[in-house]
């Protein structure tokens, strides 16, 4: 492997075993440092992922007061702010951290008194949509103000009036950042209400995530169903004292995908049945593929029989759309057409990953077709990926995460801008690198 200018060329290759051990999860590291910020008393957070995601939220919670403490290496000390940040004007750059940016727009809009807070990212940022948090928030009495295209970043926020309501609404089918976001902030009102969900709630394992550490943290959200949430009115939250940050589960996928096509066994360790993400839910769409998954409380490991090739299959991934990902590249190592279908935020995320993806995969000689909602992939019809194909990454560190597996097909990939995996697993190509022989 080796790097130049902005691309990385990885050497074909045909193997990959060994273990890695895997970087906290970005979704429960950026739950984890705004729940501790707006709880009552200090909370040391140990495994937290060391990326550029968390380093927004780090930054900007340092910019609202709050004060951290870098204990060494992975683990902080977060001193709660009793859900009242001590800064009351700030500008807030937050990148293209959707886990950022979503939780602490709702968070800041419920701030009383006089509050100013600009809130803004990278151009990509500016593209994803926020107007339907927006929206379940107004209700509230809060004053966001929109300073370019209207429903979308950059932001204005100017904290809340009293308004008396106990129940708001949110659409779910669009991003379940929206609903986490307002679960999260809600408990500042110190008032019950009740959020309804309008539409499908998609990527449901992540409000999970959600509930989870919220509980955690001491407050606990009656539900029925995925339609309506409900917070009660001494909702507090309180220090957890410590959490430890599981291993981050949708980057595992790349991983067990690499044992699965490069024969392994190749085991990950910081998730396994004691997991609560929904990412690990992969490994099954991975068995189903033909690959051998063994799991243990804190490790799944994937393998595949020699001149074994994995089977296409045709199934729902609206519950793990990011580890999908990974799906669309293992078909091409298939037999027949795989088709991920439920995917339709894929269209918002830090690309429009299903346009990419159906760019990148038809560089390789695969058949391609992409729908709303949908990606539909056959490989070659001799199996045989182009080699030396520069892939295109879009600023998306899932698309170079993904496409590094080609290499395993025995020719030459190129993966232009590689920096951006950053973005969530900053030492992602050197882990890659040690499983390939």
């Amino acid at each position: 492997m080796s790097k130049v200018d902005a691309a990385l060329r990885l050497a074909a290759v045909s193997r990959a075993n060994g273990v890695v051990v895997l970087p906290g999860s970005k979704s429960i590291s950026n739950r984890t440092l705004l729940l501790a910020a707006l709880s009552e008393g200090p909370t040391v957070v140990r495994g937290l992922l060391q990326s550029d995601d968390t380093a927004v939220m780090l930054a900007a919670l340092g910019k609202l007061g709050v004060k951290i403490d870098v204990l060494g290496g992975d683990v902080y000390r977060i001193f709660g702010c009793g859900g009242v940040f001590p800064v009351a004007q700030a500008t807030l750059f937050l990148g293209n951290a959707g886990t950022a940016f979503r939780p602490l727009t709702a968070a800041l809009a419920l701030q009383s008194g006089a509050r100013h807070y600009q809130l803004d990212g990278v151009p990509r940022m500016r593209e994803r949509p926020i107007g339907d948090l927006v929206d379940g928030l107004a209700p509230l009495g809060i004053n966001i103000e929109y300073t370019g295209q209207s429903g979308f970043p950059p932001l204005i926020v100017s904290g809340r009036t009293s308004t008396a309501v106990d129940r708001i609404a949110v659409r779910g089918d669009v991003s379940s950042q929206f609903l986490s976001a307002l679960l999260m902030a809600l408990p500042l009102l110190k008032s019950e209400i009740t959020v309804e969900v309008v539409g499908e709630l998609i990527s449901k394992p992540y409000v999970e995530i959600t509930l989870n550490l919220m509980a955690r943290f001491g407050v606990m959200v009656q539900r029925n169903g995925w339609r309506e949430f409900t917070l009660s009115a001494d909702a507090t939250y309180l220090s957890a004292q410590e959490v430890n940050v599981e291993g981050d589960a949708s980057s595992a996928s790349y991983f067990l995908a690499a044992g699965a096509i490069g024969g392994g066994p190749v085991r990950v360790t910081g998730v396994g049945h004691s997991s609560i993400q929904g990412d690990i839910k992969f490994a099954d769409a991975l068995s189903e593929m033909g690959a051998s998954i063994n799991m243990g409380e804190d490790w799944i490991e994937a393998s595949l029989p020699a001149h074994k090739r994995l089977t296409a299959i045709d199934a729902d991934f609206n519950h793990i759309p990011d580890a999908a990902m990974t799906i669309a590249i293992l078909a091409l190592f298939a037999n027949g057409t795989t088709t991920i279908r439920n995917i339709a935020s894929w269209r918002v995320k830090e690309t429009d990953r299903i346009a990419a993806m159906t760019i990148e995969l038809r560089k390789l000689g695969a058949e391609v077709v992409e729908g709303p909602d949908f990606i539909a992939v056959t490989p070659p019809r001799d199996a045989r990926l182009v080699s030396g194909v520069s892939i295109d990454t879009y600023d998306d560190h899932r698309m170079a995460m993904c496409f590094s597996l080609v290499c395993l097909a025995g020719v030459d990939v190129v993966i232009n801008d590689p920096a951006c995996v950053g973005k969530t697993f900053p030492g992602y190509f050197d882990a890659f690198r040690r499983l390939l022989s």
